[in-house]
């Protein structure tokens, strides 16, 4: 239970603060946040009053973490907080109007937003050392090099999906609890506060921004240790932004936080028991791999790398997915590529031979495009910037956009869990290892070849994306075919890979899609 006693406590140190002028809970949060994308201030074109009675996924339901009756706004405690917001906003600073700005667009945009960018910092693989040797990533030590984590494809797509889930299950109870109490807005209450940021009508107690703040300082702290500091900038930014504009008051704050973080601990002792710890292998399992592979008669998969780096997450395949339980995962697995020694895997070869030889500028340029290789927000985060523009388009609540992400995310973790069971399980050779003459146009992945992860990832996103956006559904289908086509182009993949993939992908995305249409939020 959330107590009140507590919430009081809270509020009042939240009130001092603010109307001390000082910054709100920790340094740095009125500095203002540069943004990467312009966006505008959304202002929802319903307010989804019923979502808390849509289905939960990790929840057993919205009661799970209580939140207590607010107090009245009568209340003397009430009335000094909505002191504070009003002397807050006589004295606001360039800084927090910016910060207010930034904010507008909405929260569960810039969480968005922000999680692929601490995404492509950390995509960058440790170098060898010079024993010849490849050091790995602790969590345990973040800061020691190379420093944690190195955010593969895999990595990426179980991160966005962590935190894209964890939010909407909180704001799915936040809102289950905001219409349960009622409280209004402080700007509504007292109509001496200004309303800066656009007005919604949905109710302030417990506030979504600080929900949202509750939810991502938590589990992106878990997820990249190494930029604690920055992200608990940015959360408390988000919940003095929300007060200054109006929109919450520290009572409102502090029971969004507290519900926030609650539901972010339900899925950190998830996320601890997920596979996800074992997923690197050993190299006695490495070994396994190979003598399994070369025991069927097929060449095995080998790293191209100087020296040979460890398979890239060998063992994800067993990692917990979201919509699909381990047994979909092996019925869905898709059926064998081409045997090593067949002709059909010497004329796919050729054609990769022969494409990469004879690519057109077209073509070069959708290699590039579609790289995602280090330093870059990888083949889930693509598809999240894909996403990003429809989703700010549709002026949706915070509820239902973290729902959009939640959906996407769910069907690009389990993609990747369905791709590496698949790639780790037939173990096969890349283009370029069985033909060396080969050259290839982008960064070869440390994996095995079939299925194609791009085409995986991208017919999932894309299944899912057209259901959600149907007027998009020829783009989405587009860039599919794009995405999944790079890697004929770069010379990486063969078409069976690529074919198959989507199909895998397809596949997979429709748990998703099936989840969706039954979840009440239509």
């Amino acid at each position: 239970m959330i107590k009140n006693t507590h919430l009081h406590k809270t509020s009042r140190i939240i009130v001092s603060t603010l109307s001390l002028g000082i910054t709100l809970l920790g340094a740095g949060c009125g500095k203002s946040i540069p943004s990467s994308e312009q966006l505008s201030p959304i202002t929802p074109s319903a307010p989804d009053s019923n979502a808390g009675s849509w289905k939960m996924i990790v929840l057993s339901g919205p009661t799970q973490v209580p939140v207590a009756a607010p107090v009245a706004v009568t209340d003397a405690g009430y009335l000094s907080e909505l002191a504070a917001i009003k002397t807050g906003q006589a004295s606001l600073t360039d800084a927090q109007k910016t910060s207010i700005t930034y904010w507008s667009a909405g929260g569960v945009l810039r969480w968005n937003e922000y999680l692929r960018e601490l995404v492509a910092r950390a995509d960058l693989p440790p170098a060898p050392t010079d024993g010849g040797t490849y050091p790995s990533p602790s969590p345990t030590n973040p800061f020691a090099y190379p420093t944690y984590p190195f955010s593969n494809p895999p990595y990426a797509a179980r991160a966005y999906s962590y935190v894209s889930v964890a939010q909407f299950e909180a704001l799915k109870a936040a809102w289950y609890y905001k219409y349960l109490y009622n409280r209004p807005s402080p700007s509504k209450v007292d109509s001496s506060i200004q309303s800066l940021l656009p007005a919604t009508g949905i109710p302030s107690y417990p506030s979504e921004d600080a929900v949202e703040a509750g939810v991502n300082l938590a589990l992106l702290k878990l997820l990249f240790p190494t930029n604690v500091d920055e992200i608990t900038a940015k959360a408390a930014d988000q919940q003095q932004a929300a007060m200054l504009a109006g929109r919450a008051s520290s009572s409102d704050i502090a029971a969004g936080v507290a519900l926030g973080q609650a539901v972010a601990a339900i899925f950190t002792t998830r996320a601890g028991s997920d596979g996800m710890k074992a997923a690197a292998g050993n190299a006695a399992e490495w070994q396994g791999l190979i003598d399994s592979t070369t025991a069927r008669g097929e060449i095995p998969w080998l790293s191209q790398e100087t020296p040979a780096r460890p398979p890239m997450l060998p063992l994800f395949g067993q990692v917990k997915g979201w919509m699909m339980s381990p047994s979909d995962f092996v019925t869905a697995r898709p059926g064998p590529p081409p045997s090593t020694s067949s002709s059909q895997m010497g004329t796919e070869t050729t054609e990769v031979r022969n494409t990469v030889n004879n690519l057109t500028r077209d073509q070069l340029a959708t290699v590039y495009k579609w790289a995602d290789g280090v330093s870059t927000v990888t083949p889930p985060g693509h598809w999240n910037a894909i996403a990003f523009p429809y989703i700010e388009k549709a002026q949706m609540s915070e509820v239902r956009t973290a729902r959009t992400f939640a959906l996407l995310n769910m069907a690009l973790h389990d993609a990747a869990v369905g791709c590496w069971e698949a790639k780790y399980h037939y173990f096969n050779p890349r283009p370029s290892q069985l033909s060396p003459d080969i050259k290839v146009q982008t960064g070869l992945p440390n994996f095995p070849s079939y299925v194609s992860g791009h085409s995986d990832f991208s017919a999932a996103a894309a299944d899912v994306l057209e259901y959600l956006f149907p007027d998009g559904a020829s783009y989405f289908d587009s860039q599919q075919q794009e995405a999944a086509m790079s890697r004929l182009y770069a010379g990486i993949h063969y078409r069976s890979d690529i074919e198959v993939g989507m199909q895998h992908g397809k596949k997979i995305g429709d748990f998703t899609v099936n989840f969706a249409k039954t979840d009440g939020a239509q």
